[in-house]
């Protein structure tokens, strides 16, 4: 059966998640309900209206009384006749509802929901668009206060304003510079007249601010991923014991005692920060430390930020050269985003500030880096003493700038495609700066511009793009 004829089928789900709870809800959606709602009910309840009444199999015994809400197309979640039977949440209850459903609506070709399928027919009927949809599962994966919040901006249409907004001055744009092209009467001065290049760096402007929230939207709802690297036995496991509050490593003496990554996901300010412990940095002999040794160099490039930790009472040669090393991969690996590398000093509980500084001096000295640089971050896992401002280092080395009122959630496509946009602006500018600018080729700039933002509300977006987005929904939504 093709897509098409699929979408025409009235579907039915589960709503609510798997297991038991005080209420549950089956909800179906579908071309015209009217006659599957009047089957299940024995009446016709009132649109929008909550009606309490016994829902039975078809030899008329009560599998259970619940309220039955009916909301007549178009206005509903899908655009579509939606009903919905809110009864209690037993898993057997809910299913023998679902299975008389399907009876029932057999004639009607009703069938089982795929995942997403409801929201994406919301998308499809036009009751939201792609970052609204994208949205609703946010808003149910939301693990924080402020992730909640920011993925209820973005449902209520924020990003999708934003993007609006540049949109349609982008679209006038467009027109006037293929209006050019289709009347050769007009010529360059034409474009010039009109101020298109202003136009244009007000755009940019616009797509500067825009770009900078959703990169905060971003990472609020992906999180920030650091990485502990260094020689054996400086610190790491202990830094993450610190920073999850809870002795989730090994901490031990002996050199190699970390052979794999070990990982904890902890919030700072309400942004997640998945933390991964690595095996120390060294030419092991043994073949399982080598191992744990390559995925230390494989989470490295991973890596959002990576804490380079040093013992501030072994300087020695080797570490220098570990330092210079995780610092070339790291910057190699992520070029040209290039994840910062922080230097964390630890133990400085035992080492008087004196020593400390000029025992880090003397590692700047030794690799010719600015001092400043090399300052880095000074604590002692053990006693605590320093955290709070490492927390608040990693937030900074990853462009957070605390929580903003205004901000909404956001995916890294949506990052992606504004960086697009601005790559074609940009392209355009520079064309049209020329003398002699190709019209053709600017014309083409900003269709390029206008197709990379509309791929954030789905106006442009191909089939596998919708199907990727929409089958990572839960089942009934």
């Amino acid at each position: 059966m093709s897509d098409l004829a699929r979408r025409a089928d009235a579907i039915v789900a589960v709503a609510t998640a798997p297991g038991r709870g005080a209420v549950g809800i089956v909800r179906a959606s579908g071309a015209d309900l009217r006659g599957l709602t009047q089957d299940i009910c024995g009446l016709m309840p009132k649109a929008r209206h909550a009606t309490l009444l016994p829902l039975c199999d078809d030899a008329g015994v009560v599998i259970d009384r619940g309220l039955v809400l009916f909301f007549p197309a178009p206005h509903s979640y899908t655009g579509e006749d939606v009903l919905e039977l809110q009864v209690h949440g037993g898993p057997a209850v809910l299913q023998l509802l679902v299975a008389r459903l399907l009876e029932l609506g057999a004639a009607r070709g009703l069938r089982l929901a795929e995942p997403g399928e409801f929201t994406q027919r919301a998308f499809l009927n036009g009751k939201l668009d792609l970052a609204q949809a994208e949205a609703v599962a946010d808003l149910i994966d939301a693990t924080t206060e402020a992730a909640a919040r920011s993925a209820s901006r973005a449902l209520a249409g924020e990003l999708s304003s934003g993007v609006q907004a540049i949109a349609e001055p982008l679209r006038e744009l467009r027109a006037l510079v293929e209006a050019t092209l289709d009347f050769p009467e007009e010529d360059i001065d034409f474009v010039r007249d009109a101020a298109v290049e202003v136009r244009m760096q007000s755009l940019r402007a616009q797509l500067a601010v825009l770009l900078a929230r959703t990169r905060q939207g971003a990472l609020l709802r992906e999180g920030l991923h650091v990485v502990l690297a260094g020689q054996p036995n400086v610190g790491k496991s202990s830094l993450l014991n610190a920073l999850a509050g809870a002795e989730l490593a090994i901490v031990t003496d002996v050199p190699g005692t970390t052979r794999d990554r070990v990982s904890q996901s902890i919030q700072i300010d309400g942004v997640p920060v998945h933390v991964i412990d690595t095996a120390g940095l060294r030419e092991a002999e043994d073949h399982v430390e080598r191992i744990g040794v390559a995925r230390s160099w494989d989470a490295i490039a991973d890596a959002d930020v990576v804490l380079f930790l040093h013992d501030l009472g072994r300087l020695d040669a080797a570490d220098y050269a570990a330092a210079e090393e995780v610092i070339g991969a790291a910057l190699a690996a992520h070029a040209p985003a290039r994840a910062p590398v922080l230097h964390v000093w630890n133990k400085v509980d035992l080492m008087p500030e004196p020593a400390a500084d000029a025992a880090i001096a003397c590692f700047a000295a030794a690799r010719a880096w600015d001092i400043d640089a090399a300052a880095g971050w000074r604590l002692s896992a053990r006693s605590r003493i320093g955290l709070d401002q490492l927390r608040q280092a990693l937030l900074q080395a990853c462009g957070w700038q605390s929580v903003p009122e205004g901000v909404f959630i956001a995916r890294a496509r949506h990052v992606h495609a504004l960086q697009a946009c601005g790559e074609h602006l940009e392209i355009a500018v520079m064309l049209l700066a020329q003398p002699q600018p190709a019209l053709e080729l600017l014309a083409e700039e900003l269709r390029l511009a206008h197709r990379s933002l509309m791929d954030i509300t789905g106006e442009v977006s191909a089939d596998a793009l919708l199907g990727d987005i929409f089958g990572r929904f839960c089942i009934g939504k």
